[in-house]
């Protein structure tokens, strides 16, 4: 490391160096030296390893992060490390590489490309990993390094190389290392597996001699170095390591676990500090949680964990010294986590989850082998032999029964029982307490999560969200080792599935909680009073002082729980100092809002310093925080306060909120804590309604646990990440398709079917919509046939409004598959990159369930309410019948329909519609002459149709079947005064036109009744309840929610007997893994039929952002931002990727459409405004290189808030031009990467913009809150200038580059963002351009120059901010003197 380097991060404590640091550091230095691309192949030098010694002991062991993440942005792994490996390998240079992938998927890079080029390579360096793991050459930092990237390599085996090599590990030729007795057992039971053990005995047989022969020669030959080609001959030896031929496949985890605990044993009371210092805690604390990862999925855990269990690894980590010290805290939650594992509710060969009786017969099982055992080999045991199972299983009467044994006895029980191999008796080796343990342990029952779970309070407490070990203060990768589960492509069961999640999530909404009472505690400045109270000196606003609170009410247990029914206290405050609009807030409190209740005895005295060597809480004061729910609102008089209270009915300014706290929690702190946690609450605090969902999702979850999840069987093992990838789709297949509007013509039907050869049936010219497809059977590897017909429309009707309303969208082949997918029952996947039509593409799969599928039921998902609205705006423009859509949740508030389409809005339209109707029945009753009240009911209008109007119609059909006159139908119709204010001429005088006229006026007509059959349950139902639960229930065919809806309301539904056929979601890419399985599960499974399920299509793009997730140990380590969508296609499982953007320039698309196979355009984007300039621009997209501004580039005022006021600055006076040429203010947007460059933008719009003609851009805000919109024109601040930052991540890079319609215009640092691998791509097209600003003089908006054309008036380069600032102060001041020569000249 270069000296000034090295200060730079003595200075800044491991903040990364600035990009004048890098270019002077000794690393670029030798990068250009050596493997730099932008230095030509024939100007580097030759590969040394000693270069490659040399940095990796002054930069990746000693240098720390900010190194290794130079070394790896500078391609060190793909163009040096990798294309130099060779064995023998030293260790420096396998070393190098593991660090460089381990910093890769620390940043969330692909990892894995640069060595798909050489498989046997890979497996080259696989071994040469495991040999140095297993070796005594690596330090414990080193090997922990090694553990680390083999927890990567099996946390990727949705990749084939990885895959491929990895799971040779994790066979079953491991067993060699179990007892022998155990294994014949295991073997007994699965004869399948039997016959595999012979198989791999023949080969051992048969490697044998081979093995002896190879030694034999590296014997004669030990003098000489091993040279390359006979280090590949050792490799390719019955795949054997590349040296000392050892069978890795079938020795190294056990290899590795009596390493393991070796160094666990050598770690006493007496050198812990050693053991810490030297790294052997951190190895200890790395290999189980390895072993968690391997234990916790299937294809590695079914060999693997009958080996753990044989060693006893479990038992001896508890027993270990280091479990008891204070440095063992995190390795004990750890050992905790793979107990768990171990003894997970599963059948590790089948899969098949364990239910809680078949657990407990296999407990049963195992306590009366050991008992006959006893029986017939310990006559001293008999009474133990002889005992219940209940007095058996509980650990101090099994102690009692067995104290009869001497040691070497118990010894022979432990062996009989097959938990030891049989060996001579070592009293050193099998002490009696560990014996003990080893048989109680197996002979226990053991609790399981659920079970645990079942007593975990939902509210986080103060112990929780300030735990390091579970959420550290710091941002933390996936290199790092916390005791967290984590969320894989692979799952054990559905119950393991929502464990993990619900312990995430929790800590998810834990980590928000914190950081909200954190700012609360801050804010209030709890001081220490001299007789020793506590007084707020600040205050905040989201928190109140308490007046007092008590508990009035503890409800008694239901049977069999432990825990209060119910749990009731009173929060009294006092509002009076409350400032207005803080008032308004907290009177705004209603039911089901959650409140926190916090116990502060402060510690700093009033005047004093905080002490900043303390935790947080110790600094504040913080005793307990505990959750509780409102249930009830009064005034200072107890009279209740809703939403229907007036302002002038609330009496006093004191509050009394009635809630509910939680029983489990409050039984937990009678048990737990002496003190009386409920009586020393002095401070509440609340947060926004919004940010207090995650009770309910965490209490579905809850919900789902304990009850059986209606997962569909076609569904289930896809889900888990298990079987075939493609057994989910097209569960089953239609043979014929009403595509009904999809096609426009016969045309778009052929380009729509490329690769089906179409037969037409009838003439083409007279082929209309709607049309219908019927695919013959075809053989495999024949081209598909099909047949295109068009399907009869009868006559709807003579009104307007009894024409279908037409899809106007002409399809894609891609998107028609996608379509044709998601009609056919199964899993649909379907990736649409920007602006492909994801939206068209989900409307027209719900429109054909709908009419293919009427008796079906359709649930409508996203993630937002805005693509919510979007979504559901189109499909009520489809021919789809209003009383079929609801739309559930808040957001409807802005659907810009003509009708509400929320559940009571549909119910006051159903009896608007029903008046309406009825009105039309008594037009029609008077238009025949029938004065009686046929129309005073949907009931009575029944009657109507049945007694008069269908024998006018029997007997006018009877009629003219007999008369063939042209003008029976005109004369014989029974209806003409009903519709003689139809348009147009009804009748002509053509019979054949006539009878298809009357035929669709009677259509007309019964359309009339099948509505008001339909309404007639709400004319039954008199409450609103009833009428909108019937309306969800069964009227409505297509429910539209948001995920976050259905979290919220999955009890109600449940509970109402809700049920659906089909679910269609729309950016399951940006939705939680569990925010798409909860909609899944809004219905309860049917016990004859089971899941009712039929179709699930996913619309998202995993190319860009996931979901958002506060807390980065959660996002890094445990993966808690992965969607389903995302894990279901690194699963492998088919999708279609939609192939054509219609959204922006083809050469704006350029920026991000590598990313995505075969992106094209649609001939949308080559007309109209997409062939016009950019008025005032030279170019449509630029990068503009913004330099130091005032000497500075980004500032962090707080941590990891960033900003760039010179971009700043530069993005708000392009802005101001901009609108200056004429642009509209609405066709702006200005995006940032950071939050806090989007709040610095904003102060300076403030400074800058206070003039009404500028005005504010349509948005200002962060890339992340921009995804699923667009704009016209987009001004992005990239803010960057020491590192390239999150925008490194691609998905980031993507979602910047493709919200531009027509101008795209980037600020950053050039020299530090055209260097990222990662950019490398985007920026080639960026920077074809000048990295200047091109400002075309003397144009104004619109332009009629072309795109492609040179502005006539020339081009102006920008040459920094301060220009730009000066060119817009000279056009506001001419624009301002325009103005005023106008204003007086009107005069």
């Amino acid at each position: 490391m270069s000296e000034k380097a090295a200060k730079n991060t003595r200075r800044t404590g491991g903040v990364a160096p600035t990009v004048k640091e890098i270019l002077e550091d000794d690393l670029t230095r030798i990068s250009l030296e050596y493997w730099s691309p932008r230095t030509p192949a024939n100007k580097r030098k030759k590969f040394s390893a000693k270069v490659v010694a040399e940095i990796y002991a002054k930069e990746i062991k000693a240098g720390g992060q900010q190194r290794i993440m130079l070394l790896e942005l500078s391609r060190y792994l793909e163009c040096f490390l990798w294309p130099n490996f060779a064995a023998p390998a030293p260790l420096s240079h396998v070393m190098s590489m593991v660090a460089m992938v381990n910093e890769k998927r620390r940043e969330n890079v692909p990892a894995w490309d640069c060595f798909k080029e050489d498989e046997e390579k890979f497996a080259l360096f696989l071994e040469h990993v495991l040999e140095y793991l297993l070796g005594d050459e690596a330090t414990f930092a080193e090997r922990e390094r090694l553990l680390v990237f083999l927890t990567h390599c099996f946390q990727s085996l949705e990749d084939d190389l990885v895959r491929k090599n990895a799971l040779k590990l994790a066979g079953l030729s491991m067993w060699h290392h179990i007892p022998e007795g155990r294994r014949e057992a295991e073997l007994a039971a699965w004869p399948r597996l039997q016959k595999h053990w012979k198989h791999l005995q023949k080969q051992e047989k048969k490697k044998a001699p081979a093995s002896a022969a190879s030694k034999s020669k590296k014997s004669k030959k030990q003098k000489s170095p091993r040279g390359r080609k006979a280090a590949k001959e050792a490799a390719e030896a019955e795949g054997e390591a590349a040296s000392g031929g050892k069978n890795f496949a079938r020795d190294f985890f056990a290899l590795a676990l009596s390493q393991f605990l070796a160094v666990l044993d050598a770690i006493t009371e007496e050198n812990a500090q050693e053991a810490i210092s030297d790294g052997k805690v951190k190895y200890c604390e790395r290999f189980i949680q390895f072993m968690s990862e391997l234990v916790s999925q299937l294809p590695t855990r079914r060999f693997l964990r009958t080996l753990v269990e044989c060693t006893h690894v479990v038992v001896r980590c508890e027993m270990s010294a280091l479990a008891t010290l204070p440095a063992g805290r995190l390795f004990n939650e750890l050992v905790s986590t793979l107990r768990y594992f171990q003894w997970f509710e599963i059948d590790d060969f089948t899969g098949t989850a364990l239910s809680k009786e078949e657990m407990m017969a296999t407990h049963c099982t195992e306590i009366q082998q050991t008992q006959r055992v006893a029986f017939l080999l310990f006559p001293e045991l008999r009474t133990f032999a002889l005992s219940n199972i209940g007095s058996v299983e509980k650990r101090f009467f099994m102690k009692q029964y067995l104290r009869v044994l001497d040691d070497p006895a118990f010894y022979r029980l432990c062996c009989r029982l097959h938990l030891f191999s049989e060996q001579p008796y070592s009293a050193t080796v099998h002490s009696r307490a560990f014996m003990e343990e080893v048989l109680f342990s197996r002979m226990e029952r053991h609790s399981s999560m659920l079970e645990t779970l079942s007593t975990q309070p939902v509210y986080p407490t103060e112990e929780l969200m300030w735990d390091e070990n579970t959420m550290p203060a710091e941002r933390v990768g996936s290199n790092t080792v916390l005791a967290l589960p984590r969320l894989n492509l692979q799952f054990l069961t559905m119950h393991d599935y929502l464990l993990r999640t619900f312990q995430l999530y929790r800590l998810e909404a834990a980590y928000e909680i914190r950081e909200d009472l954190a700012d609360v505690l801050k804010r209030v400045k709890p001081r220490r009073l001299d007789m020793g109270t506590t007084q707020f000196t600040g205050w905040a606003r989201m928190a109140l002082p308490l007046r007092s609170f008590k508990i009035t009410s503890v409800r008694t247990p239901h049977i069999g729980e432990a825990h209060p029914k119910r749990v009731v206290g009173e929060i009294i405050v006092d509002l009076n100092g409350a400032r207005g609009g803080i008032r308004q807030e907290w009177e705004s409190i209603h039911l089901h809002d959650v409140l926190y209740l916090l116990s502060i005895d402060a510690t700093i005295r009033k005047g004093d310093q905080p002490d900043m060597s303390k935790s947080f809480i110790e600094r504040h004061g913080l005793k307990y925080a505990r959750g509780c729910e409102v249930f009830e609102v009064l005034d200072e008089n107890r009279n209740a306060i809703d939403d229907r209270t007036r302002p002038q009915d609330i009496q006093g300014h004191v509050r009394i909120f009635r809630v509910r706290l939680d029983p489990r929690q409050w039984l937990a702190d009678r048990q737990n804590i002496q003190e009386d946690v409920y009586g020393t609450f002095n401070l509440v605090a609340r947060r926004h309604s919004k940010e207090n969902n995650f009770k309910a999702v965490l209490a579905s979850i809850q919900q789902l646990l304990s009850s059986k999840c209606a997962v569909p069987e076609w569904l289930h093992d896809v889900f888990l990440g298990y079987g075939d990838p493609h057994a989910a789709q097209r569960v089953s297949s239609l043979p014929t398709i009403n595509y009904l509007d999809t096609f426009l013509d016969v045309q778009h039907a052929r380009d729509a079917l490329p690769n089906v050869e179409l037969s037409i049936a009838g003439s083409e010219k007279e082929l209309q919509r709607p049309f219908r497809v019927t695919f013959e059977p075809t053989e495999e590897g024949g081209k598909r046939k099909a047949l295109l017909e068009g399907i009869p429309q009868p006559n709807p009707g003579p009104f307007p409004v009894d024409r279908p309303k037409q899809n106007a969208v002409r399809f894609t082949d891609r998107q028609l598959e996608a379509i044709t997918s998601g009609v056919h029952e199964g899993l649909t996947l379907v990736v649409g990159p920007p602006g492909t039509g994801k939206t068209d593409v989900a409307v027209q799969i719900i429109n054909l369930i709908y009419h293919n599928f009427p008796k079906q039921r359709t649930l409508l998902i996203t993630h937002s309410n805005q693509a919510l609205n979007q979504l559901f705006e189109k499909i009520a423009a489809l021919d789809i019948e209003d009383r079929h859509l609801v739309r559930l949740g808040h957001g409807q508030d802005q659907l810009e329909t003509e009708g509400d389409f929320s559940r009571y809005g549909r119910v006051d339209l159903m009896l608007q519609k029903r008046e309406a109707l009825l009105s039309e029945v008594e037009r029609l009753a008077g238009s025949i002459g029938v004065s009686a009240d046929v129309a005073y009911t949907c009931e009575t209008a029944g009657h109507f149709l049945t007694h008069h109007i269908r024998p006018r119609w029997e007997e006018y059909e009877d009629i003219v079947q007999r008369d063939t006159a042209d003008d029976a139908v005109t004369t014989h119709f029974p209806f003409h005064e009903f519709f003689s204010a139809a348009p147009g001429r009804l009748f002509t005088g053509d019979r054949a036109h006539d009878l298809d006229a009357a035929e669709g006026c009677f259509r007309h007509i019964a359309r009339v009744f099948e509505a008001l059959d339909e309404i007639r349950p709400f004319e039954l139902l008199r409450s609103s309840y009833d009428r909108t639960n019937y309306l969800l229930t069964t009227q409505a065919k297509i429910i539209a929610m948001t995920c976050t809806h259905a979290a919220l309301k999955r009890n109600d539904l449940i509970r109402l007997g809700f049920k659906f056929d089909n679910m269609v979601m729309e950016e399951a890419g940006q939705s939680l893994d569990i925010e798409t399985f909860i909609p899944l599960m809004l219905q309860a499974e049917d016990e004859a039929e089971g899941s009712r399920l039929k179709r699930v299509v996913l619309i998202g793009d995993h190319n860009q952002l996931p979901p958002v997730i506060k807390n980065m140990s959660l996002q890094k380590y445990s993966h808690l931002d992965q969607s389903l969508f995302t894990r279901l296609i690194r699963l492998q499982v088919p999708h279609i990727q939609l192939n054509a953007q219609g959204r922006c320039r083809p050469s704006l698309a350029n920026l991000f459409k590598w990313k995505y196979e075969d992106l094209g355009n649609l001939p949308a984007v080559s007309k109209g405004e997409y062939l016009k300039a950019n008025a005032g621009f030279a170019h449509d997209f630029q990068f503009v290189n913004v330099e130091a501004f005032n000497g500075k580039g980004e500032t962090e005022p707080t941590p990891h808030f960033i900003q760039n006021l010179g971009e700043a600055e530069y993005l708000v006076a392009v802005f101001q031009y901009m609108r200056l040429v004429g642009y509209p203010a609405s066709k702006i947007s200005i995006i940032t990467t950071y939050k806090g460059q989007k709040h610095l933008i904003r102060d300076v719009l403030d400074q800058r913009c206070s003039h009404p003609f500028f005005g504010r851009p349509n948005r200002v805000t962060t890339v992340d809150r921009f995804q699923g919109q667009q704009n016209d024109y987009i001004l992005l601040s990239l803010v960057r200038t020491k590192t390239v930052g999150h925008v490194r991540d691609v998905r980031r890079l993507i979602v910047a580059m493709s919200r531009a319609r027509l101008g795209l215009y980037v600020f950053g640092r050039r020299k530090l963002f055209e260097n990222c691998y990662e950019l490398t791509k985007t920026f080639h097209h960026l920077l074809q351009r000048p990295d200047k600003l091109a400002l075309a003089n003397k144009e104004t908006f619109p332009t009629v120059r072309g795109v492609d054309e040179v502005p006539a008036h020339g081009v102006l380069g920008v040459e920094s901010v301060v220009q730009m600032a000066d060119l817009v102060a000279r056009m506001s001041n001419a624009a301002a003197a325009a103005s005023t020569a106008a204003a007086s000249h009107a005069q």
